[in-house]
């Protein structure tokens, strides 16, 4: 069955590649990026099943102008997929309030408005698929990548919310979670160099090299487009075995260490709660 996906963030990584394999199997793209030439090879081969925009998904003025273009100029958008996004390595001391500001406007702020704004156009059409990209990170923190990791909880936790009142609608929310992938996300990640209080400790971490990283790009998008075609998609897809080693392991300690406090936990009930409970 072919799809018709609208995309943020297809200039490199993720996006670009499920841009790439989804017109390969025969559907069609609404793409969005900061510098549209970036898809011009992509545009020669495709043509006119590829629709490009220039988007900056912190301008949510553009953001909703470009996705009302998108649904205007397609029959039906099957797939909305949320990917524009980058990583910052630092200490979290070290990082400028302009960086600090920007992660979060592109990371977190810009994927809750697409979701604000598609809302009523995937109902309009009797539902659809809205795929935000997340993390291992958004289950895990990890020193030198505490704001990265910021990010990734806060959307996580607004799709925990969010998809119970969008389902009624046919709409479906995938929060795509892979671990470390060798791609182009990871050569563009931003590196603060580390103060020297900080050096030598948890957040003074080198770059981790390429042969480290299990994921396969192209193995993560073809689980994507899977779970775009089925009927009953899952709210979280865990990819790879990083992933699920270190998100798995974090939940059970979480978990272990919250048994540990049930005690405390009830103890701080009002008495009329303890005596019905």
């Amino acid at each position: 069955m072919a799809l018709t996906w609208f995309i943020t963030g297809a200039s490199r990584g993720i996006g670009r590649e499920l841009t790439q394999q989804a017109l390969v199997r025969g559907d069609n793209v609404a793409a969005t990026l900061r510098d549209p030439s970036q898809l011009n090879d992509l545009i020669a081969v495709h043509g006119d099943r590829l629709w490009v925009r220039q988007l900056d998904v912190t301008d949510t003025v553009q953001m909703a102008r470009v996705v009302k273009e998108a649904f205007d100029d397609h029959q039906r958008i099957d797939v909305v997929v949320s990917n524009a996004g980058f990583a910052v390595w630092g200490a979290t001391e070290d990082l400028t309030n302009n960086l600090l500001d920007q992660m979060i406007a592109t990371n977190l702020t810009a994927g809750i408005q697409l979701a604000r704004i598609v809302v009523p156009y995937l109902r309009r059409q009797g539902g659809g698929r809205l795929m935000q990209l997340s993390s291992m990170g958004g289950h895990n923190g990890i020193p030198g990548f505490a704001l990265y990791s910021t990010t990734k909880w806060g959307i996580e936790g607004f799709y925990e919310a969010f998809v119970q009142e969008v389902e009624p609608f046919g709409i479906r929310t995938t929060l795509v979670e892979p671990g470390l992938i060798p791609n182009s996300f990871q050569e563009a990640a931003t590196r603060v160099p580390v103060s020297e209080p900080y050096r030598g400790g948890p957040a003074d971490r080198p770059p981790i090299p390429a042969s480290r990283m299990p994921g396969s790009q192209t193995k993560i998008i073809a689980a994507m487009i899977q779970t775009a075609l089925s009927e009953n998609p899952p709210r979280r897809l865990l990819l790879g075995s990083d992933a699920y080693r270190l998100v798995t392991n974090a939940l059970k300690e979480r978990l272990s260490a919250f048994e540990q406090q049930k005690a405390v936990a009830f103890s701080t009930d009002a008495e009329q709660v303890e005596a019905t409970s």
